[in-house]
């Protein structure tokens, strides 16, 4: 199948080359930056970079959206795509009635669109197995979503059909489990680095809470430390340590607090 990405980012740079893995054909590449289109395109085997949004004259039938939910709107104000395409966004947050909003008011002909969300976290310069991560799928037209179901199988062991408040939902809780998760990794190498700690110290901890909570039917039930033991003495030691730290102590205070609360219900 033939293929074009709009957008450079960490998913397209993922996928365009999980795809072509598989025997799918990336044809184009655009970025806002195209030095970024033209770096992705290095990388696959027979794609281009493109200029502009007139896609008109593409041999691409799928379109992958794979912007910011903030371009998302700019980005489909200025599109143009052949007849018959298939637009395809990868959001985690955006419905699929929102750009079919967009596409109704900016565009010149009907277009089939659908979702495609990898639940996964992405960085270039980090290899990710796409056969370990679930791809969930939305679409409103039958043969688009039989067509999304195929291309998640053909990469994944795991492909769910999940609607968008259903996804709205999957991407709070991907927030709370990844996002801010690696913001609290980030403040513990940092309070132990500029302490003349090393953070190694502490990996063997991440390792087992990690462990614990993915083998655990309740996660709630496995917490353990000074909160859930209401232990105020040690808070308030904390609290004092990171008195020159007020942003740390409130984010300590305030997880301290939703611990304690969560006991308590």
């Amino acid at each position: 199948m033939k293929i074009s990405f709009i957008g450079s980012g960490n998913v397209a740079w993922h996928l365009s080359q999980a795809l072509e893995n598989i025997g799918h054909s990336v044809e184009e590449v655009y970025s806002r930056n195209p030095k970024h289109a033209e770096a992705l395109t290095k990388l696959l085997y027979n794609a281009s970079a493109h200029h502009s949004l007139d896609f008109r004259d593409s041999a691409a039938q799928i379109f992958f959206l794979c912007v910011s939910d903030d371009a998302i709107s700019e980005v489909i104000k200025h599109l143009t795509l052949p007849l018959d395409a298939i637009l395809i966004h990868t959001s985690g947050s955006k419905s699929l009635h929102e750009m079919d909003e967009m596409l109704r008011v900016y565009s010149d002909i009907p277009i089939k669109t659908g979702v495609f969300y990898p639940v996964q976290t992405f960085s270039k310069v980090f290899h990710v197995n796409f056969s370990t991560i679930p791809i969930c799928i939305e679409s409103d037209n039958e043969s688009v979503e039989n067509l999304l179901i195929t291309l998640g199988q053909e990469l994944s062991d795991i492909t769910y059909a999940v609607n968008s408040e259903e996804r709205k939902v999957l991407h709070v809780a991907a927030v709370f489990a990844c996002n801010f998760t690696n913001h609290l990794l980030g403040i513990a190498q940092e309070l132990m680095e500029e302490n003349d700690l090393e953070f190694d110290l502490l990996k063997p901890l991440i390792h087992e809470t990690v462990r614990k909570a993915l083998d655990s039917k309740n996660i709630f039930n496995v917490q353990t430390g000074p909160a859930v033991r209401d232990d105020q003495k040690i808070i308030n030691q904390h609290l004092l340590f990171l008195k020159q730290l007020p942003d740390y102590q409130h984010i300590y205070r305030a997880l301290s607090e939703g611990i304690s609360h969560q006991k308590n219900k």
